[in-house]
């Protein structure tokens, strides 16, 4: 996770370099950074069904290898047609590593302690660009833009090896293996209302589980996180080089603090719905009600770093905005991970994942068109910035007045009684 958002930084780190050297216009590098995410949702329909069939540990060799590939075109051709093919084919490979990732951790774990697990895993979506950031704004600086491609080429080969020998599948396959691994109790709630430990087997059409409230709220709300991340990434250096007037090594360094601080929260409040579900909370409590108040504080702090004076206060309300955001998509995960059967799990996770990371999509093309039409610079941002704190502060209100799992679940004919007899640990 953290070599792939690497990957996707790059672009925003080497932005204004590589715009002079190609003749790139800002509307032309918004639409250029959205065409990954093109292909990166699209893949994701193609590849929900084999997320249930083949093994995850060689999903994700395949994609990890072909991040590498992907650099080439820009390193042979270096021309505005080779950006996006390089960006295009990037987006395929990256497309489904998300919810593979999640469907292989959970496989490790029993239900009521995948949360922490799941987000120390999901923190490489900013740990990747806290860790990578500073190395590759310095290579960007000192040894041009596609030397930085090639950096991360090498290292997704490198990465793939090591994969290959230590990668291995958990043993956690089915609710009825948690039963005999953890005894007849494992999974279920504390609440009568928890529905964890009845979950049937049994098929659920997709159509009827992506139709309920809870699951088009939560990943909506993942979708304006995705939105928002996607914008720091893509546009948060330039903004700092051209806007704030720092240097290009140092605007790339810079990115890496919200990133910082998406980090923390990310594992913080999954760790939070995990202690929450493990004292008896119902899930809706214990993650939607995290999840939506993380989105209204996420939302409400980056609307507001576009109307203070100070720009020091500004930057730290855009450090809580734009770190907050990838927080939600593990807590999404869990939330969509409930209203199915871990049969049907890799490839719902799937699904779930191509809608919300399609933010990606609108947000560098709409923040583009946006910053090039601006006024002034200062003033395209600002419209960028508000337009996601806003939808965002949005979602995150209806996150906490709509999403509610155990109605969904009972709904969905998922919940039923917990099973009695047998042995336990």
């Amino acid at each position: 996770m953290m070599l792939s958002w690497a990957d996707k930084a790059v672009l925003g780190i080497a932005a204004v370099p590589l715009m002079r050297d190609l003749g790139i216009t800002p509307e032309q590098f918004g639409l250029v950074s959205s065409a990954m995410f093109l292909t990166f949702v699209i893949i994701q329909f193609v590849a929900a069904p084999i997320a249930n069939k083949i093994p995850t540990k060689w999903i994700l060799l395949v994609l990890c290898l072909t991040w590498s590939v992907a650099q080439l075109p820009i390193l042979i051709f270096a021309s505005l047609p080779a950006l996006w093919i390089s960006r295009l084919l990037l987006g395929a490979g990256e497309g489904p590593l998300a919810p593979v990732m999640m469907h292989s951790i959970y496989k490790w774990f029993p239900e009521k302690k995948g949360a922490t697990p799941a987000a120390v895993a999901s923190s490489g979506v900013t740990l990747g660009v806290v860790a990578f950031a500073p190395v590759l704004a310095w290579v960007v600086g000192a040894f041009g833009w596609q030397t930085a491609f090639a950096t991360l080429a090498i290292i997704g080969l490198v990465w793939s090896v090591f994969w290959v020998i230590t990668g291995k599948e958990g043993p956690y396959t089915s609710r009825q293996v948690e039963r005999e691994i953890d005894g007849p109790d494992a999974g279920a709630g504390d609440d009568e209302e928890e529905p964890a430990a009845a979950v049937a087997e049994t098929k659920v059409s997709y159509k009827k589980t992506i139709f309920t409230a809870s699951w088009i709220i939560a990943v909506l709300t993942s979708f304006m996180g995705y939105w928002t991340f996607t914008l720091a990434m893509s546009w948060g250096p330039a903004y700092f080089e051209t806007v704030l007037g720092y240097s290009s090594q140092a605007a790339g360094s810079m990115i890496a603090l919200p990133a910082a601080w998406g980090a923390i929260t990310t594992i913080s409040l999954s760790a939070l719905t995990q202690r929450l579900h493990l004292r008896g909370l119902p899930t809706r409590q214990a993650r939607s009600f995290v999840l939506g108040g993380a989105a209204t504080l996420a939302g409400a702090a980056l609307l507001g770093a576009t109307l203070v004076q100070s720009p020091l206060l500004s930057l730290v309300l855009l450090v809580l905005g734009l770190g907050t955001a990838p927080a939600l998509f593990a807590i999404t995960y869990l939330i969509v991970s409930e209203l199915t059967t871990v049969a049907q799990r890799g490839a719902n996770l799937s699904i779930a994942n191509a809608v919300l990371s399609s933010g990606g999509i609108f947000a560098p093309a709409v923040s583009g068109f946006l910053i090039g039409g601006g006024a002034t610079p200062a003033e395209g941002y600002t419209s960028a910035f508000a337009l996601a704190g806003g939808l965002m502060l949005l979602m995150g209100i209806l996150a906490l007045l709509f999403i509610n799992q155990q109605r969904d679940v009972r709904r969905l004919g998922l919940a039923g009684p917990v099973p009695t007899g047998g042995s336990t640990h």
